[in-house]
């Protein structure tokens, strides 16, 4: 919703630019330099977004308060929240009310190395990181030493800057992933799993169905529901229904799309099979859940 209240017409997406002056693939900024950057871009910074890149927010004092996805986050001193591209987030409180940095970067910035190492290519993150103790103290020291370099950028010639962001970034997101591996006690998951969960991101529009996935990656239905369960602690049905889900939330919060067109959209064959779906998955009609994440007012 905008500030009076209204739901927009459609969630902007928020494709990556470089300011001026900036290196190419990442910006490491503070909130005033933040809330500057969207103002130059012509971007409400407090309206929901999509991005198309990834924004890494670490508060240092104060508090910050988010949403993704339809989940509130409050990031008080020493709070990470890593927002992936695609996901829909929003400012819920001012950035001058909070100091910190975010980082801004790419997909395709980082080596594919260190994208597969600290999963960056996928949504794991359900809750801000608070790293303590020796694990805070690391992590703030490499954001430091990421901050310092990359404001020195007329100190480098331009291949070297990045080269020198890139390297401290890949140690920075390294150390965040093992840490959060630590807190869940969850591992990455099989190379099954993985290659699954990358077709559904790509494919859930245009297929629902396990078999289809098992087929186009070689594996069979059996294997990709236990390599699910292992790593997702869901079925591999239940991981491509989650999916669709939170898209029809998306669309239907977001934008002013129809039932019909959200369905069709979404690979239904037409609006009764979607709000059944939608019935069983969340407990009512699409447009209900409308109505009440909008605040109980339909337009």
């Amino acid at each position: 919703m905008d500030r009076n209240g209204h739901p927009p017409h459609d969630v902007a997406e928020v494709p990556y630019r470089s300011s001026a002056g900036a290196p190419p693939g990442a910006e490491v900024l503070d909130f005033p330099g933040l809330l500057a950057r969207a103002r130059g871009h012509g971007v409400d910074p407090y309206a929901p977004k999509r991005p198309a890149f990834h924004e890494l927010i670490a508060v240092r004092s104060g508090t910050l308060r988010c949403s993704v996805d339809f989940t509130e986050h409050e990031l008080t001193a020493g709070s990470w929240l890593w927002v992936r591209p695609g996901q829909i987030s929003e400012y819920r409180s001012g950035l001058t009310g909070a100091e910190g940095t975010v980082v801004l970067f790419q997909p395709g910035f980082l080596s594919p190395a260190t994208v597969e190492a600290a999963r960056v290519d996928q949504h794991e993150w359900r809750e801000p990181l608070t790293p303590v103790g020796p694990d805070g103290e690391a992590v703030r020291r490499v954001l430091d030493l990421l901050v310092s370099e990359y404001r020195q950028l007329a100190g480098l010639p331009l291949e070297m800057h990045i080269e020198v962001v890139r390297h401290l970034l890949a140690v920075l997101v390294l150390r965040l992933a093992h840490l959060h591996g630590d807190r869940s006690g969850a591992e990455a998951g099989s190379e099954a799993f993985r290659r699954f969960q990358r077709a559904v991101e790509r494919d859930f529009a245009y297929s629902h169905r396990v078999e289809d996935y098992a087929a186009g990656l070689g594996y069979s239905v059996r294997t990709l529901t236990r390599a699910c369960r292992a790593a997702a602690g869901c079925g591999a049905k239940r991981f491509i229904d989650d999916r669709v889900l939170l898209e029809a939330k998306r669309l239907l919060v977001h934008t002013d799309l129809s039932s019909t067109a959200v369905a069709e959209r979404l690979g239904f064959p037409g609006a009764t099979v979607f709000t059944k779906f939608f019935r069983r998955r969340a407990g009512e009609t699409p447009a209900s859940f409308r109505v009440r994440a909008r605040g109980g007012s339909e337009r």
